[in-house]
């Protein structure tokens, strides 16, 4: 956590969280890598429900350059089970050791409902979701090697008439009601993986046998027809690739990212929609749109039956009225009734406010106060 660090703007403190470690020797020699960003008084936060929390604390203080203790205000301890007072002969040797104080134990906190912090949880199998016991839907999410913003789809898990399942290979595919592709870091590489693996040709098979297909970014991109890469961004500059060829699209990975936050309406439902946009790809063709924002300008398209489609907008899923008309689509298109029990109400504003009241109560906030001059 790094307090007081320009690139706030004018908040008073912002968090660092970098890939790994905040302090991995190849960070040291490397002022560009994220564990070496921060220069505002810094805490270091640890996991101890890993285990290990002391010494990481120690080797990280260890393998600092000189500035970087300057910057170190002291420790906090994240997600621990049990009696906190505890931990007092462990905090003494810390600081004994690092002369950095530690300022707070967080308790672990059940239930919290909030986005994994990266893909590792990913891949690691978290997102299969249970099998409903009653009448549901079963949605296969493709694991791209390359996959981005797998939190897109957390808020389909919440619901309970939806099966989602981590798909990596045609043997695991089956005849699912719909096929997710997730956003990606690297569009060129991951089609060459679809095609490699077999995948665009059964995704292409279930699309003949009405699967909904849905992509999300690059997702979106790979349904497309043509994926151009002239600044060789993410391949050979000059390149360009044939897509899934389900929409009719072409993309082109354009220099200017785009970047933006964003709310509007879906258009074949009227249900509201928002979300952000991050990304290269600029996609072009036929089909009707699918997305209207406020600020007049569209994204997306889908194919004639409607059960094809894609948008470039992170976060679509998140809305309750049209996340349960895109599942209660599937159900009908499956020859289910419409799901008339309580859906899921995905909003993480009351966990993060759950967490800030828990983090309030087991840190020391005067002193914290008083790093940010407060």
């Amino acid at each position: 956590m790094a307090l007081g660090h320009p690139v706030c703007g004018s908040g008073n403190f912002c968090w660092s969280l970098p890939s790994g470690a905040s302090c991995g020797v190849p960070c040291v020699a490397n002022s560009d890598c994220p564990g070496g960003f921060s220069c505002g008084t810094a805490l270091l936060v640890g996991d101890i429900d890993r285990g290990g929390v002391y010494a990481s604390f120690v080797g990280h203080v260890e393998v600092m350059a000189p500035w970087e203790r300057d910057l170190l205000a002291g420790f906090v301890v994240n997600r621990f089970r049990g009696d906190a007072s505890l931990l007092g002969d462990a905090h003494d040797f810390l600081q004994k050791r690092t002369g950095k104080q530690v300022l707070g134990v967080v308790p672990f906190i059940h239930d919290l409902d909030l986005p994994q912090e990266d893909s590792v949880s990913f891949k690691t199998g978290i997102y299969d979701s249970a099998r409903p016991s009653g009448e549901y839907v079963e949605i296969a999410l493709i694991d791209l090697p390359h996959i981005s913003n797998f939190t897109d789809f957390d808020a389909l898990l919440a619901e309970p008439d939806v099966h989602l399942r981590i798909v990596r290979k045609v043997s695991e595919l089956g005849s699912p009601d719909c096929v997710l592709l997730p956003g990606s870091k690297n569009v060129v590489a991951d089609l060459a993986y679809l095609v490699d693996t077999g995948l665009d040709r059964q995704i292409n098979r279930l699309a003949e046998k009405h699967c909904e297909i849905v992509g999300i970014c690059g997702g979106f991109q790979l349904l497309g027809r043509s994926i151009a890469d002239p600044h060789g961004l993410e391949g050979e500059a000059g390149s360009s690739m044939s897509g899934l060829g389900l929409l009719v699209t072409d993309t082109v990975l354009a220099a200017e990212k785009t970047l933006s936050r964003k709310e509007g309406i879906h258009c074949p439902s009227g249900e509201k929609v928002y979300g952000y946009e991050i990304h290269h790809g600029v996609s072009k063709g036929g089909g009707a749109q699918l997305l209207s924002f406020t600020d007049g300008t569209g994204c997306g398209m889908m194919d004639r039956s409607g059960r094809v489609w894609g948008c470039y907008l992170h976060g679509i899923f998140d809305s309750d009225g049209f996340r349960r008309s895109f599942i209660n689509s599937l159900r009908k298109n499956k020859g289910l009734q419409e799901f008339t029990g309580r859906g899921a109400s995905y909003d993480l504003e009351p966990a993060l406010d759950r967490l800030a009241d828990v983090i309030r109560q087991s840190l020391d906030m005067d002193e914290v106060y008083a790093l940010l001059d407060l």
